[in-house]
This record gives structure tokens, sequence and C-alpha cells, in this order.
């Protein structure tokens, strides 16, 4: 059993502006006396850290209410223009860069073609370094306002300073791509699996807010996933838990792109749809390919609901999930128009008891919700550092 850590003055002084940010990004405008109720902090404390926050210009006043009584109470928020994230998703097709502000609103964006057969890592880090320059210029900002760079990846990332990546579909294999990236850039980096950025935007912003226990599942050219356990994503012993494609659903079934058979991704991820209809589609035509099958009424339509709705089964029967959110452009678009069907599917193959079928939602922050989630890696920090800038290492 590890021996205790003692928690310094420092430690504590952080963890109480960091749950005071917290508490006014996710609340909104809120009196000081709305944060003692939040926090559960003393009215001595909240005073003391709101006022060294307003002071780091980190919050700023958003005007007055009414209090029974007494004298008008003031509200605070976050101070949305103290600093900036930059969100980048890795995808099949492009590398999109984005700018944000601390309120999310999206302030400038680059994007990059990447051609399917060829997802060269120096080329990948070097549009991500392109974008990150490019967006900080058309945001008009300066780069000492960036308080860091996420970016979202297909595959498993080990955790350390050089984030490696292990992306079959890419064709990479412990590809450094943290430090690829350090080598052009001084700024903050964290690199995560694109499945799970797009998860954590939905959890604080779109179809998984307020849930403590939910599976994000992420359906592009391939099918990602995240788990949320009582409100942390749960990332398992090696960091690789929530890969929701690689679900085995036929014994001996069809090649993944893994190198295994009959994974949940080989029937239901884009591609494998396109290739079980028989359509030949290059990676930057999946989408517009994609819709024509699903208006064909193609019988691959049947037959990759009903597969999806055992995945999602089994997910339910693992989790007992209070929400399974489907996002990313193939299953924002299958589940567009066949969401009814999913649902039935689902329920079919799942016991009564831990299963509602409306549990089964789509994520509603669109197909560019992995660049946003790659952004929340950098604010999530910005709580974690409590506002204190400085340098950190590359994480996952």
């Amino acid at each position: 059993m590890g021996t205790p850590q003692r928690r310094t003055v420092r430690d504590l002084r952080r963890g109480n502006r960091a749950m005071l940010l917290r508490a006014l990004y996710f609340g909104g405008p809120a009196s000081r006396n709305d944060l003692c109720g939040v926090t559960g902090l003393s009215a001595a404390t909240v005073s003391t850290m709101t006022g060294d926050l307003l002071a780091d210009n980190v919050v700023v006043e958003a005007g007055q209410v009414d209090s029974d009584g007494g004298r008008p109470r003031v509200l605070l928020r976050v101070n949305p223009v103290y600093g900036y994230a930059i969100g980048v998703d890795v995808g099949e097709t492009q590398v999109r860069v984005e700018l944000f502000d601390l309120e999310m609103k999206e302030r400038a964006r680059a994007h990059y073609a990447v051609r399917s057969a060829r997802h060269d890592p120096e080329l990948v880090a070097r549009h991500i370094l392109t974008g990150v320059d490019a967006v900080i210029a058309e945001g008009g900002i300066p780069a000492d306002q960036v308080l860091g760079v996420g970016v979202g990846v297909p595959g498993i990332v080990e955790p350390g300073p050089d984030a490696l990546v292990l992306a079959k579909a890419f064709g990479w294999a412990a590809v450094p791509l943290g430090a690829l990236l350090r080598a052009g850039t001084s700024l903050p980096l964290y690199v995560d699996n694109g499945a799970k950025t797009m998860g954590q935007a939905e959890l604080w912003f779109g179809s998984g807010r307020g849930t403590r226990d939910a599976i994000m599942v992420l359906m592009g050219s391939g099918v990602g996933g995240m788990i949320v356990a009582d409100g942390s994503i749960y990332r398992g012993a090696g960091k690789a838990a929530g890969e929701v494609g690689h679900l085995k659903v036929v014994a001996g079934g069809r090649p993944c792109r893994c190198g295994a058979r009959g994974c949940l991704e080989a029937y239901v991820g884009a591609e494998a749809i396109l290739e079980r209809a028989g359509v030949v589609a290059d990676s930057a035509d999946e989408e517009s390919a994609l819709a024509g099958v699903l208006a064909s009424g193609s019988p691959v339509v049947g037959e990759t609901v009903e597969m999806l709705g055992a995945g999602l089964s089994s997910l339910v029967h693992l989790f007992n999930p209070e929400r399974i959110v489907i996002g990313g452009w193939a299953g924002l678009m299958l589940g567009g128009r066949l969401l009814d069907e999913i649902r039935a599917a689902t329920e079919a193959n799942t016991l009564a008891q831990p299963f509602r079928g409306d549990s089964i939602v789509l994520g509603r922050l669109g197909a560019d919700a992995v660049a946003l989630g790659a952004a929340t890696l950098v604010i999530e920090a910005f709580f974690r550092e409590a506002a204190f800038r400085q340098s950190v290492t590359t994480i996952a």
C-alpha cells in the first residue's frame, strides 16, 4: 500500500481555485454566495480565491442580481478571452485544426487533405504544426495566450512525453507523435484517442451531459468508443479501454483492419458497410457513397443495424450505462435515418432490466466533435493547474 502524500497549503489553494473555476465554467455566472453553496467552501475562502482569480483576470464580473433585502450580488464568470485552446482532429481524409476561446466558441480553423493510402507521420505532424500557426494568425491572438494544443488521433495512445500512437488503420506502430510535434512547438501538448476526445466533448457539452455512466460510440470509417464510469473516463490498465469497434460479434467472421476477424468495425464501420454493399469508394468519397447505400434500401443496411444492435447490447450488459451516445459522421448519418431501428435491435438482444430504448441517443455536436473534444484536453489541464500557466509534458 502506497504512502499517502501530504498536501501543502499551495496544493489546497490550487484545488480550491480549480473547484471554483469548474463551478463557474459549467454552471455559468454565479455570485460568491452561490459558489459557497455549490462548492461547500467557506465564504472567507470563496472571497479570497475569487479575489485572486479576478486580480489574475481569469474571472471577470458579469453583472448583478438583487438579493433579499441586502446589496445586489455581483455575478462572476470565467473570462472567455483569458486564454485559448487549439483542438486537432487527425482523421482518415484530413487534419482539422480549430482555435477556441474559453467559451469553446470557434475563432479560426484550418484543414489539410490527407490521402487515404498515405498517413505519413511526418506529413501529419507538419499539417498539425502548420495549422496551429495558421489559426493563431487568423484568430489575431498572441501566441502566449494559447493554453495548449489537444490532438485527437485514431488508435491507442501510450501516455508519456513521446505520446506513442498505435493506429493500424494508418499503419502506425508506436509513432512518437508527441515528440514529432514537440520539435516544432513549445506549446503544451495533449494527445488522446479521437473517440475519447469526441466522447469528452459530448460529456461536457452535448448528449452525455449530466450522466455519470455512459458509453460514447464514434462511427466513421472505423468504430471507436469511450466508457464513462462514475463520472470519469475508464481507460483500463493499459490505457486502451473503449475499443468498441473490436468487440467480436461473429466468431471467425469478416476480416477487420486490426488483423482479427469478426469485429464490430468489420460490419458497421463506413468502410465495411460499403465493402459489404459492393461499393468501391476512396475514403474521400465515403460520405456520399454511404448516403447512397442508406438510400438504396440495400439489405446490407438492415444487417448493419442488427450487428450494431448486437454490439451495443454487449456494452449494455457489461457496463449498464445510463446513456449510449452515437456520434461520428457515419454514426450520425446512420442514426439520423434509423435510430428507432437501432434501439429495437439493441433491445431485442438485451435483458429487459438494464435497458431502456430511449437511452440510445445521437450526439449533438456534429462531425466536428473530435476537434472540440481535443480542445477540452487543454481546458481540463487549465482546471487542474488552476490557471497557473506553466509548461507541461505531453500526455494522453
